[in-house]
């Protein structure tokens, strides 16, 4: 029986897939200026003096300089990086994600990140899980991050997506499909022809909105259009070819055809009605309702 991606990068870690819990030692950290400062507070507390794996802090939450808190903030969050060995990434560097995506993900690799949109990674054959800053504080202090083992659900992708629509519309529809709690527990793997006709750009916009089904993480294939991303940064020798096998099981499959996505638009329940914009599905208790757009 053949391996799914998340298989396959837990057991390049040294993890069994079949117990209930994971026990994750990550290859990255990512921490950034909304969450960072508790995190490295817990650490002095704690009493380390050198961060175990490699860690990116970034300044880009809290950029407002409408007083001296946040600066401050930076100039602690700079020091002890320093201090501690992490790299920083300063204010106007850009959003931690995008920048993260850009410069360090790696298809295979673990990354925790004391963000819930960590998963975005996932775009780069990634697995990448979000957590709270006492987890990353503890990962970052050399101690496993435990996960619940999730059900890996496969999204098996066919033709390719529409003049106007994009992978926002992707994950639109995945949402109107499954609601916001239709992901919780779960993990969801893309595959298929589809997924060759889908930037990474898209593949990032799904994986980063995954967090709005509830699930813990999402992950594409380490392909052709990942090698292509990484050489045009400059870090093809980051890539490795991460596919899952052909004969590869899941908890569950959906099927999606590019070809039929249409261009949607999340709106509050409140505002059905009021203007030019077509209700789509029903209400589903998260006081949001997906519409589509007319242009």
């Amino acid at each position: 029986m053949g391996l799914n991606l998340f298989q396959k990068i837990c057991e390049a870690h040294d993890l069994n897939y079949q117990d209930d819990e994971l026990a994750i030692i990550p290859d990255q950290v990512l921490t950034h200026d909304g969450t960072a400062t508790p995190v490295y507070l817990q650490l002095e507390a704690i009493g380390i003096k050198k961060i175990k794996p490699f860690t990116v802090t970034y300044a880009d939450h809290n950029t407002l300089q409408a007083g001296f808190r946040n600066a401050d903030d930076h100039l602690y969050l700079k020091a002890m990086a320093a201090k501690l060995g992490a790299v920083f990434s300063k204010p106007g560097n850009g959003i931690c994600h995008q920048v993260h995506l850009e410069n360090f993900a790696k298809p295979g690799l673990i990354l925790a990140g004391a963000d819930s949109h960590t998963p975005m990674t996932g775009a780069m054959g990634m697995l990448s899980i979000g957590a709270g800053g006492l987890d990353v504080a503890a990962v970052m202090a050399g101690e496993p991050f435990f996960v619940k083992t999730p059900q890996v659900v496969g999204v098996k992708l066919e033709k390719k997506l529409p003049p106007w629509s994009a992978g926002k519309d992707v994950i639109l529809y995945l949402l109107q499909r499954l609601s916001v709690k239709g992901g919780v527990g779960k993990l969801f793997e893309f595959f298929g022809p589809g997924t060759d006709a889908l930037s990474i750009s898209d593949r990032a916009t799904i994986c980063n909105m995954i967090a709005e089904l509830g699930a813990t993480s999402a992950i594409f294939p380490g392909d052709r259009v990942t090698r292509q991303f990484l050489k045009s940064f400059g870090r093809e020798k980051d890539w490795q070819a991460l596919n899952a096998d052909a004969d590869a099981t899941y908890a569950e499959v959906i099927d999606i055809d590019l070809s039929t996505i249409e261009p949607l638009i999340a709106l509050p329940e409140a505002t059905v009605g009021k203007g030019e914009i077509e209700p789509r599905g029903e209400r589903d208790g998260s006081d949001q309702c997906l519409h589509r757009a007319r242009f």
